[in-house]
């Protein structure tokens, strides 16, 4: 069945039923959930037979799950992260990109038969790393916010400019060289749009969206802040892509970076997650779809060919420069091996470039082939690219060359460590903050309440706004560093999900609750809670402990009386 002339609802639910299973399926025989991805966009895809989705749907879903993925992304960076790893990811990439289009361009030439121009298109086709993959990648082995992770993406941001400034070249080099005044002035308007969009995000942007979101979390609406994330990340993106010619990846990532700088963007980040990951999907679906599997059988070494020249091109090519520039093996190998795939950039480049008729349509099959098996295979690249840069960068040669110094990688301190979280600072949790400061002791607050936030933040406090059973959220009060964490949330659900979320962080944490019954109490006694505090509970043993003492009971034997009476309710010991 045809699903073109049904629209938008068949194409998104089918696709997404049908990614659903791909995905069990690969997870069940321990396999990447984004080969069943892939899988699903080949099985709805018109190459196959049965059901047929909406090839322009699909890739319009597919561009909307990009964006909201790099504004995810945009929102762990800044443009402080962005200088820092200017001297390396600007060198880096461009030399990058010259030295996989120089390789693309001789398989293209000597193994695809192709002519200059089109091999020149396939060869920089192969040096666009996807975006989409990447950020995945980095993400499933945490390392989106490590040293490696941010030069990655600084490096992704390189060839996401240069990718724009081939979209202009492509038309103009297509009409031949009668147009060179035509080429020229396209060439300076798209250099003149990036110009603009940078300024206007950094003059306007970085005041408007804080101000905008900060104002929307005031009023306490929870659905009203999803709304404005969502609005922020696609208007923006939209609105540039109109205005400056750029990529909607792009103009999101920028206006993630400028919400990234403000302290809310955590609870930004928390509440876009759940869209993030449901079009990244369908992104792969789409991805799946312009894949015909019949290419493997007509050119199954001409594929090959080139997902070798991907893999070495751009996986090893980015390895060995970056150990050129003094990088650590380790950043070095997780970095290279991001990159050997290609994905989004490159189908757009090839696509255009087809409908220009500067490149067959079999060039642009061979790079889609080439692109999804080289998606496929990327996670065996990480270890492989990770023991050659380990043994590269214990050379002699290479160590001498590091120990010369060079320009400085990211590397971001911990703000805070061996600190208590304080989850909620109401009544019982002002208290222990009180308690805490006047004796030096340092702790990170997390409070849902907008208004109170920033009235901590105002009073020197170090505060993360946002629910803390979001893992966005409470990964921001660095619970890994942390010694005890002290849940003062009123609702046991919430205090049991902050529980399990920062012991999965940090097993070793210490922690204490305030529970409001008996049998919550001793629920939380068997997880192994330190301290579980019972409000009606510690009330009475404060005035047992009172009128014992009044009555003439002495001190130490009525706290001895106390202490059993605690005892006696419950493993746990709890103290107010």
């Amino acid at each position: 069945m045809d699903a073109q002339g049904l629209g938008l609802l068949p194409t998104l639910v089918v696709s997404l039923t049908i990614a659903f299973a791909g995905g069990v399926l690969a997870r069940a025989v321990r396999l990447p959930p984004i080969l069943g991805y892939l899988g699903a966009g080949i099985v709805v895809g018109p190459f196959t037979p049965g059901f047929i989705a909406d090839q322009t749907i699909a890739n319009e879903l597919a561009e909307i799950g990009v964006a909201l993925l790099l504004f995810g992304v945009g929102l762990h960076f800044s443009f402080t992260d962005l200088l820092a790893v200017r001297r390396v990811a600007v060198p880096g990439a461009l030399l990058q990109i010259a030295v996989t289009t120089a390789i693309g361009l001789t398989v293209g030439q000597v193994v695809l038969g192709l002519d200059p121009v089109a091999a020149t298109i396939v060869g920089l086709s192969l040096a666009i790393a996807s975006t989409a993959v990447a950020t995945r990648a980095l993400e499933e082995r945490g390392q989106l916010t490590a040293p490696a992770g941010r030069i990655a993406l600084g490096w992704l941001v390189v060839q996401d400019l240069v990718v724009i400034l081939a979209l202009v070249l492509i038309p103009a080099l297509g009409t031949g060289a009668a147009s060179a005044a035509d080429f020229a002035t396209q060439l300076g308007r798209a250099v003149l749009q990036l110009v603009g969009f940078v300024a206007i995000i950094l003059l306007v942007g970085r005041r408007a969206i804080p101000s905008l979101l900060g104002y929307v979390a005031r009023l306490g609406s929870r659905e009203l802040f999803t709304l404005a994330v969502a609005v922020v990340a696609l208007g923006v993106a939209y609105g540039s892509s109109l205005l400056f010619g750029i990529s909607l990846a792009l103009a999101a990532f920028f206006a993630g970076v400028v919400l990234g700088e403000s302290d809310l963007n955590h609870h930004a980040a928390a509440e876009a997650m759940p869209m993030q990951h449901v079009f990244a999907v369908l992104f792969f679906v789409s991805a799946g779809m312009l894949f015909d599997p019949t290419t493997l059988v007509r050119m199954p070494l001409e594929i090959a060919a080139v997902v070798v020249a991907i893999v070495v091109g751009t996986g090893l090519a980015t390895l060995l420069i970056l150990l050129g520039l003094r990088a650590s093996p380790e950043t070095a190998g997780v970095v290279g091996a991001t990159f050997a795939q290609i994905g989004e950039f490159s189908f757009i480049l090839t696509d255009l470039a087809v409908r220009r008729g500067m490149l067959p349509t079999s060039g642009r099959d061979l790079v889609l082939a080439a692109a999804l098996i080289a998606i496929i295979v990327n996670p065996l690249v990480f270890p492989l690219l990770a023991r050659l840069a380990v043994w590269l960068g214990h050379l002699p040669m290479v160590e001498r060359w590091r120990g010369r110094g060079g320009p400085p990688l990211p590397h971001r301190a911990p703000r805070v460590s061996n600190h208590a979280i304080l989850i909620g600072h109401g009544r019982v949790g002002a208290t222990v903050a009180t308690a805490l400061a006047r004796h030096g002791l340092p702790y990170v607050v997390v409070e849902a309440d907008r208004r109170l936030a920033e009235r901590l933040r105002e009073r020197g406090g170090h505060v993360v706004y946002g629910d803390a059973t979001r893992e966005e959220v409470l990964a921001a009060a660095l619970p890994q560093a942390a010694r005890l964490i002290v849940v003062a949330l009123p609702d046991a659900f919430q205090a049991r999900r902050v529980i399990s979320l920062a012991r999965t962080l940090n097993p070793k944490i210490e922690t204490a609750v305030r529970t409001h019954s008996d049998a919550e109490a001793h629920y939380l006694a068997d997880l192994g809670v330190g301290l579980a505090v019972m409000g009606e509970r510690e009330i009475a043993f404060g005035m047992s402990d009172f009128a014992l003492q009044r009555l003439g009971v002495s001190a130490e034997d009525a706290q001895e009386t106390v202490n059993r009476l605690r005892a006696r309710k419950r493993p746990v010991a709890s103290a107010a």
